[in-house]
């Protein structure tokens, strides 16, 4: 009996034991189903959703990235890459020439490319952001890394020297906006806008070697480069400035892709304030340089023999993106030969309502870019006073025709033998007549 009790009470537990597992499993592929629909619903949360929900318990290990890997993309553009650098090479040698043409400085005669390719080292997207999409466009940031085997070969002349000067090592680390304009026609995109971030600031990392002769031939030649590549990048394609290419057979207007003038930053460049000296006798003779974009610089009077000169000038300069651009202002000892930087300061155009003018102190420094700064002693200030206007859509017409007629005036000027480049200062835009 009590063998028969021990069998029955042992199936009892058995099955009961059946019955609680089923009932269990049941219950674990609901809560399955359900935990899915939970994650589901989980992931489609964003950063502020989560922070609303969790409050000061938001866990430090969850992070959303700024930027999606595209792995795929890399191993596609690497099979791409040689006919990408075929083509690339040749827009580059027809678009950057007349360029470095515009751009070369004064002392150079003549710089063009000798030698172009762009080797068999495909470049890298480390990610991709959607910036915006808004009707007919896509806006896309790329975090964009070139450790490339290019040979390029500048040939330049300076006088009766000719040297051929090679970017050696060059590396590209930067953040590039690229917006596609889309149309209904097969490619589906009639153009795409090119520009470089300004934060993080661009790297372009190179290193210069004379074929053939020496750097020391042509004097300030390495400074010379490095001033007229960071120009360019600054001038013509740091954003708000871009590259606007059509694609396609189709003729498109590309009109709206362009930079267009936005306002006028009414700039009075009033005084500056225990300046550096540079002379080893009596003292420096300064005058203030102003510009938003590098070709459009204006300049003061020089004072004689002045650390604390007094100008009272005002420059109207033009305005594309109030929000990314700012103003610098520059000081010069005026010399026989070249003039010495006395100190740089810069100006955030953000920061200024429209129709209210402001008068500032500006700290002067040896760079703006603050990793080059090693000299730490004081280069004195600079005052001025600025205001802000928004254009209407007619005074925005006519500022790019301003434009051109004094990028034209200068081009003149610079085969007049006037000024040396169209990157000199000139005094005052009412004194370039048409």
């Amino acid at each position: 009996m009590g063998l028969i009790s021990g069998m029955f009470m042992g199936a009892l537990f058995g099955i009961s034991v059946m019955a609680g597992w089923r009932y269990m499993m049941r219950c674990r592929s609901k809560n399955r189903a359900a935990k899915a629909a939970d994650i589901k619903l989980l992931a489609s949360l964003d950063r502020d959703d989560l922070m609303k929900l969790c409050g000061d318990s938001y866990p430090d290990w969850i992070s959303f990235p700024v930027y999606e890997q595209v792995k795929w993309l890399n191993k596609q553009l690497s099979k791409l890459w040689p006919y990408v650098a075929e083509a690339a090479e040749i827009i580059i040698r027809d678009s950057v020439e007349p360029i470095l043409e515009e751009y070369r400085p004064s002392g150079i005669s003549s710089l063009k490319f000798s030698k172009l390719t762009l080797g068999r080292v495909a470049p890298k997207i480390e990610g991709i952001r959607v910036q915006s999409q808004k009707q007919g466009q896509i806006t896309m940031d790329m975090d964009f890394r070139w450790g490339g085997d290019p040979d390029i070969i500048l040939g330049i002349e300076a006088g009766v020297v000719s040297l051929p000067i090679q970017l050696k090592d060059l590396q590209v680390f930067t953040i590039v906006r690229v917006i596609f304009q889309l149309c209904d026609e097969i490619p589906c995109i009639s153009a795409v806008v090119v520009a470089l971030l300004s934060e993080p600031k661009p790297r372009f990392d190179y290193t210069l070697k004379a074929v053939g002769g020496s750097l020391t031939a042509i004097p300030g030649l390495s400074d010379m480069i490095e001033d007229t590549v960071n120009s360019i990048i600054t001038d013509m394609l740091q954003w708000p400035h871009r590259i606007v290419v059509p694609l396609g057979g189709v003729p498109v207007d590309t009109s709206d892709l362009e930079l267009k003038p936005q306002g006028k930053l009414m700039l009075t460049i009033m005084k500056a304030d225990h300046l550096k000296n540079m002379e080893m006798m009596g003292k420096s003779d300064p005058y203030a340089v102003a510009f938003v974009r590098p070709l459009e610089k204006f300049r003061t009077k020089a004072i004689e023999n002045n650390l604390n000169p007094v100008w009272n000038q005002t420059f109207h300069l033009t305005v594309e993106d109030k929000e990314t651009q700012y103003a610098v202002i520059e000081v010069f000892d005026e010399d026989i030969g070249a003039d010495q930087q006395l100190g740089i300061a810069k100006l955030p155009l953000v920061d200024l309502e429209p129709e209210i003018e402001k008068e500032i102190q500006l700290r002067l420094q040896p760079s703006l870019d603050m990793l080059k700064i090693k000299d730490k002693k004081d280069r004195g200030t600079v005052t001025v006073k600025a205001k802000y206007r928004q254009f209407s859509k007619e005074e925005q017409d006519a500022a790019l025709a301003e434009e051109k007629r004094m990028l034209e005036q200068k081009e003149k000027m610079k085969n007049d033998g006037a000024i040396n480049s169209t990157m000199d200062a000139i005094d005052d835009p009412k004194h370039v007549q048409g």
